[in-house]
Formats: structure tokens, C-alpha cells, sequence
């Protein structure tokens, strides 16, 4: 955390006394928050900078794809949580392609293994989205995805991220920033990818509406087919071409005597 002006502080260290002045010192070699462990506050001190940076911000989010082709998940290759993750992919939807990254998700080094890895699987060209995987456990325990390097990897990737590390009352700084946060590892199995069941059923139905679309519209222009088969223009061609040539006739004769008329007029005239 960092050390601000105002903050309570318990400090811990030792006392030396320099004799010919009578002064007392003291040396710190540790100092802690007063009524707020280090790591929380460290926690919120990044929180607020990356928001007010914009890392949090919904403009920023990318949506999950509907049914991906493959999915990185960026976890420890062993233990319960990634056994649940490929238990319930199996089951929703076996063809599925995945990729695991393992990485430590405890301890020193932790965070630059996650950074990597989240930078690594962007540079495959199939992968659709990423999973960021770790079960339970005590801030300390989650403080990787606390790190700052972990938030700006997510926060630069291509990929789509789902943040799915602890319990569902656990909040990392990885959640805030990541495109869709997961309450759990197995939550976000779910969420990725779809039951075949379900995608089969949401298909019959759109083939259903379609099916019933078309029939509408082909009924909808077999009705203006017979009408137009039972009008009399279309039973009876010749007849509206007869009125037609009559109309014609008409013009003409009109046309010939209105030209007979001014001929004779105009001879007169110069008579």
C-alpha cells in the first residue's frame, strides 16, 4: 500500500539513542494500516487508480461469444477446479476445443505466470475467449489477481475474459476489469458455453417460426394469384385490347376532324 499523509499507522521497528544530543530514534522496519490489513488497503488503493484510469469502465467490455470453437482457461493444471470446468464443458457440449495454460494461481510469481499466460493465448489465432480459473481461498490467498500486471493484461487482451477465482462473495481486482465475472469456476463453465440440448431446442424453434413464416407468405401470394387469375383482365385479354384499339379510333377521328375543322376555317379566312 501506499503511505499517505493522514493515514493511521502502527509501525513497528526498533529504538536508538544517539548520546551526546540525549535524541531517541526510532527505525521502522515495518509498518502496517491502523484498522485495515495491508492488503485491503492496498486492494482499494489500486481499485480506485484503475478506475479512474478507465479499466473498469463498460465501454471497454467485450462480449462473450455465444458458442465458441475453443476456450483457454488460465489456471493450476491440478486440483478441483479445473476438473469442474472440463467436467461441465464435457457435458453441455463435448465437441468443444479447449487449451489449458497451467500457471501457479498462489504465491510468489504467481501474477507474472497469469500475465503471460493471458498474453500468450492471444497470440493464437482460434481461440475465442479466455477463463481465468482459481477456487477459494483468503485475500492473501487471491492476491494474485490483485496485482496490477494481471488487471493490465486483461485489460489489453483481444480475447474476451471471464474472471471466475474464489467464491462468489470473493472480489478481486481480475473481476473488475475482466469483460464478465463468473461467481465460480463452475459458473463460468456454464456461462461460456451453452447446453447442445438447449442450442438443438433454440434451433428447432427458429426452424418452426421460419417454417411458418414462408407458409404465410406463400399463402399470402397464392391469394393474390388466384385474384389475379379470376379478374375479368386476366380471363378475358382480347376484350381490354378491343377497348383499347376503340379508344384509339376515337382520338383519331377526333384528331381528323378537329384538322378538318381548322382547315376549313383557315380557308375561309383567306378567302
Amino acid at each position: 500500500f501506499q503511505i499517505k499523509d493522514g493515514l493511521k499507522a502502527l509501525c513497528f521497528g526498533r529504538i536508538g539513542f544517539y548520546n551526546k544530543t540525549g535524541q531517541a530514534q526510532l527505525y521502522v522496519e515495518k509498518i502496517e494500516p491502523k484498522g485495515v490489513g495491508e492488503l485491503q488497503l492496498a486492494f482499494e488503493q489500486l481499485k480506485e487508480r484503475l478506475q479512474k484510469e478507465g479499466l473498469f469502465d463498460q465501454a471497454h467490455k467485450k462480449p462473450i461469444p455465444m458458442l465458441p470453437s475453443k476456450i483457454g482457461i488460465v489456471t493450476s493444471p491440478t486440483g478441483a477446479v479445473i476438473r469442474d470446468i472440463l467436467h461441465i464443458l464435457r457435458r453441455r457440449f463435448n465437441d468443444i476445443g479447449i487449451l489449458i495454460y497451467p500457471v501457479k494461481v498462489q504465491g510468489e510469481g504467481a501474477a507474472g505466470q497469469i500475465s503471460e499466460a493471458i498474453n500468450e493465448l492471444n497470440r493464437i489465432k482460434d481461440i475465442d475467449v479466455l477463463i481465468l480459473a482459481r477456487g477459494g481461498g483468503s485475500l492473501e490467498d487471491l492476491w494474485a489477481f490483485n496485482e496490477e500486471i494481471v488487471a493490465r493484461a486483461i485489460y489489453d487482451s483481444d480475447l474476451p475474459v471471464i474472471s471466475a477465482v474464489g467464491h462468489e462473495i470473493d472480489y478481486t481486482i481480475a473481476d473488475f476489469v475482466a469483460d464478465l465475472r463468473a461467481p465460480t469456476p463452475s459458473v463460468a463453465a456454464e456461462i461460456v458455453i451453452a447446453r447442445k440440448e438447449d442450442l438443438a431446442g433454440k434451433l428447432d424453434s427458429l426452424t418452426k417460426d421460419m417454417r411458418s413464416f414462408l407458409d404465410s407468405a406463400v399463402s399470402l401470394h397464392e391469394n393474390r394469384l388466384a385474384g389475379i387469375l379470376e379478374s375479368r383482365s386476366f380471363k378475358y385479354p382480347l376484350e381490354m385490347i378491343e377497348r383499347y384499339e376503340q379508344e384509339i379510333d376515337d382520338l383519331r377521328r377526333r384528331r381528323d376532324s378537329h384538322f378538318s375543322y381548322s382547315v376549313e376555317i383557315g380557308t375561309e379566312k383567306l378567302n
